[in-house]
C-alpha cells in the first residue's frame, strides 16, 4: 500500500538546521511516511546527517537546478497519498501533526489543505504577525497567506496541477496555490502546524524586495486584463513594499 505521506525536504549545505527538521518528521505518530531528500550538492555535513537516519529514506541528487526543480524531482519520486514540502530549516511543531492532517483529509474529503505556521526567532516560537483572512480565491489573489510548510496536497491533484514553475525563483509556491485553487478549494485550518525559522540569511532586503515583485508578477497573471485591476494591485504592492522596509528595520534591530 502507498504510504500516507511523502515528505520532501530539499537540502544544500543545510547541516545547521537540518537535525531539528529531521527529528520533527521522525517523531510523527500514527502515519506512514515516505521521507524524500533532494540534495543540490552539499559539501558540509548534510549528507552524513541524512545517511545517519535509522529508517528508510530516498536521497536524490539534483545539482544546481534550483529549488522548484528539486521539489518537482521529489514529487516525481513520491508514492505517498499526500505530499508536503518541508524545507530543511523548518519543522513540525509536535508529533501528532501528520496524524491530525490525515484525519482532516479523511473527514472533510478535501484534496488539499493548509494550516498556520509559527515563526522561530532567536530560538523562540512566536505567532504570525497577522491574522490570515478566510480563504477564497479572490482573497488569495490579493496576496499569499498560505504558508508553504503547512500545506498538504493529494498527490493526484499535485501532479494534475503540473507542480512548481521552474521559471520562478521566489513565488513558485504562490503560483502553485493559484493553479490549485482553480482545480479544488482547500480546507483552511486555523491552528499552527509548523515552524518557519527566521534567521539573518532569510532577511535580506534585496531578496525580499525581489520576492515581492515576483509575487506581483504571478498575481497579475491570474487577475485578467483589466488595467484598473492591474493598477490596484500595483498600488497595493507599493504599500506592502513600504511596510516591508519598516518591518525589516525592526527585525534588524532584534538581531543587533
Amino acid at each position: 500500500m502507498n504510504p500516507d505521506f511523502s515528505i520532501i525536504t530539499c537540502t544544500l549545505n543545510s547541516s545547521l538546521w537540518l537535525p531539528q527538521s529531521i527529528r520533527s518528521v521522525l517523531r510523527q505518530k500514527s502515519a506512514t511516511i515516505e521521507y524524500i531528500f533532494v540534495d543540490g550538492g552539499s559539501t558540509d555535513n548534510t549528507l552524513n546527517l541524512i545517511q545517519s537516519i535509522n529508517r528508510p529514506y530516498k536521497l536524490l541528487h539534483r545539482k544546481a537546478n534550483g529549488i522548484s526543480d528539486a521539489m518537482n524531482a521529489g514529487i516525481a519520486a513520491a508514492s505517498g497519498n499526500i505530499i508536503a514540502c518541508l524545507h530543511s530549516d523548518d519543522f513540525y511543531l509536535h508529533g501528532n501533526v501528520l496524524a491530525y492532517v490525515a484525519e482532516q483529509f479523511r473527514t472533510s474529503g478535501c484534496e488539499w489543505l493548509f494550516g498556520r505556521a509559527m515563526n522561530l526567532i532567536n530560538g523562540k516560537l512566536v505567532p504570525e504577525n497577522f491574522t490570515a483572512p478566510t480563504y477564497s480565491r479572490q482573497q488569495l489573489l490579493k496576496g499569499n497567506f498560505i504558508p508553504h510548510p503547512a500545506t498538504f496536497i493529494r498527490r493526484d491533484l499535485l501532479q494534475k496541477s503540473g507542480g512548481f514553475n521552474t521559471e520562478l525563483r521566489y513565488a513558485m509556491d504562490y503560483d502553485l496555490w493559484l493553479r490549485l485553487s482553480i482545480l479544488a478549494e482547500p480546507l483552511q485550518l486555523t491552528i499552527p502546524l509548523t515552524a518557519f525559522r527566521e534567521h539573518v540569511g532569510s532577511l535580506s532586503t534585496k531578496e525580499r524586495s525581489n520576492a515581492m515583485r515576483e509575487d506581483l508578477y504571478v498575481r497579475l497573471k491570474y487577475v485578467g486584463h483589466d488595467p484598473v485591476v492591474h493598477l490596484l494591485h500595483y498600488l497595493r504592492f507599493q504599500v506592502r513594499r513600504l511596510r516591508h522596509y519598516f518591518q525589516f528595520a525592526q527585525k534588524q534591530w532584534k538581531y543587533a
